[in-house]
């Protein structure tokens, strides 16, 4: 069969199905996808008020970090669970715990609360973008499924965005709390929408075996994993007992979870997955993308309101071009695949370009022009819009429906490992390296910002005497830019990787045998 002709095929297919009923089950996880990805970069922008008015820059890590740790060690649960009881009631309970995550957020006042808040954000948040994901493949066929991705791509564009902008705005106007107020209508709307709209199919199987030893093992060994790249080398030293007790707890936690999951009768993660081509080459790409993307966008606001002044709403305007590069990319590069049912040239290109911006990122200073700076993200924008969407629907293609949930999970599991490494590891860096440049370049700093560096904010900053902002700022340069190079190197092997992709036909069918969920 030609292409021309399978395409034709897949698109009868589409035609024949629902396509009202599936727009609306579609732009309810549109609602929740972007509720989720918004918290993990609305924050950005605030980050620099926020631990300035909480007295927490020591802390600042764990805003982002505690969120992504948590979603993280969720996700496999939701996959597993999402396959075995079915995804509607997961669905809206993960939504419940992302609402009630951010009440305890929006009333904090210290440090130790917001983390809190964040924390419970997370483990309702490691459900909201697994299990739209895993929606979308119950009820569209993997051919036509590129498009569906692609729009979902888009929403990490806008979110890239959007959030930085919002959390900014609400830094200058109503206040930074209102990140988290505003989850709780957008949350409550979702919930209406997946109640009204969401018909999916039941499980198969009959009472349940929950992996319960999986899950606290996997859960155990990703902790671990997180509090040795945030400590190590900041608030430990790296030969210190409680690093040392980290990576021996992380590597006996994953050996002991692959012999339980051997013998599981329902295993979180299957090791049968592993024996998969695709699944391995795209989850170890998904990982290194995870790390230099979080890594480079969860600081770059924080970059420029610190180096050119900007205030918090400019410094998320600033991010536009990398978000017009993402949605042009993603829904660009699904709408080709849905059309064509190629898909091996887009993840290789993507992580080249990422491999490319990364480069230019690290050779930026303060005298960097801005426009200069935004053609950097833009390209980087276009690297990741071509690569997260497109992996997730190769690992899709390559299971059956009924594992669909698990293996999706899976991935997702794996790129946000890779979220929390380069949240963690950039984060740690980027302190450590900050402290001791001004130790070396401004050692009466302490005098110059009140004797608290920890409550240095962007206002605070750009009202010092000249002399000594200037040391801040290329300090804050010299701390930040050079780690993007560090990163290089494991995109390169993605990029590697990614060229051993087994480039499977494209399904047109999708199993509907299973009834409904009332």
């Amino acid at each position: 069969m030609s292409t021309q002709e399978a395409a034709t095929d897949a698109d009868e297919l589409e035609t024949a199905s629902d396509k009202r009923s599936i727009i609306l089950v579609f732009a309810g996880l549109m609602i929740t996808m972007l509720l989720a990805s918004l918290d993990q970069m609305i924050f950005s922008t605030a980050l620099p008020t926020i631990v300035g008015e909480l007295h927490g820059v020591n802390h600042m890590v764990w805003i982002t970090t505690a969120y992504i740790l948590a979603s993280t060690i969720m996700m496999p649960v939701y996959g597993k669970l999402g396959d075995l009881i079915g995804r509607k009631g997961l669905f809206i309970g993960a939504i419940c715990i992302f609402i009630v995550g951010s009440i305890i957020g929006g009333l904090s006042h210290n440090m130790t609360t917001l983390i809190a808040g964040r924390a419970v954000q997370g483990l309702g948040g490691g459900g909201l973008i697994l299990l739209a994901q895993a929606i979308i493949a119950d009820v569209v066929p993997a051919r036509q499924r590129g498009r569906y991705m692609g729009a979902m791509g888009g929403v990490f564009a806008i979110a890239a965005v959007a959030g930085p902008l919002l959390g900014g705005w609400f830094t200058e106007g109503i206040g930074w709390r209102w990140a988290f107020w505003i989850n709780v209508p957008l949350g409550l709307l979702a919930i209406a929408s997946a109640m009204a709209f969401l018909h999916l199919p039941k499980p198969k199987l009959g009472k349940p075996s929950i992996d319960y030893p999986g899950m606290i093992l996997v859960a155990t060994s990703a902790t671990c994993l997180i509090l040795f790249t945030t400590w190590g080398g900041n608030t430990y030293a790296w030969g210190s007992a409680v690093i040392v007790g980290l990576v021996i707890g992380c590597i006996v936690s994953a050996i002991a979870f692959v012999f339980v999951e051997r013998r599981a009768t329902e295993p979180v993660i299957p090791m049968h997955l592993f024996s998969e081509r695709n699944f391995v080459l795209t989850t170890v790409a998904g990982l290194v993308i995870g790390i230099a993307m979080f890594g480079a966008l969860a600081y770059l606001p924080t970059y420029i309101q610190m180096v050119t002044g900007k205030n918090a709403t400019e410094a998320g305007l600033m991010m536009i071009p990398m978000m017009a590069g993402m949605l042009v990319a993603s829904t660009g590069s699904g709408q080709i695949i849905s059309k064509t049912g190629r898909y091996k040239m887009f993840p290789i290109l993507g992580t080249s370009i990422v491999a490319v911006a990364l480069v230019l990122l690290s050779r930026l200073t303060p005298s960097t022009p801005l426009i200069v700076f935004g053609i950097y993200i833009t390209i980087l924008g276009v690297g990741i819009g071509l690569v997260m969407q497109i992996l997730i629907l190769i690992v899709q293609n390559t299971f059956p429906a009924a594992e669909v949930g698990t293996a999706t999970a899976s991935n997702n599991f794996f790129r946000q490992i890779g979220a929390s490494l380069g949240s963690a590891l950039v984060g740690s860096l980027f302190a450590s390296r900050l402290t001791n440049i001004l130790t070396e370049r401004l050692p009466a700093a302490g005098g110059a910002v009140g004797n608290d560096e920890n409550s240095l904010t962007p206002a605070i900053l750009w009202k010092l005497p000249a002399p000594i902002r200037e040391t801040i700022v290329g300090a804050y340069n010299d701390a930040l830019a050079p780690i993007f190079m560090y990163i290089v190197p494991l995109v390169i092997v993605a990029v590697i990787l990614l060229t051993f992709i087994k480039e499977k036909p494209l399904a047109t069918t999708i199993d509907r045998s299973a009834p409904p969920l009332e």
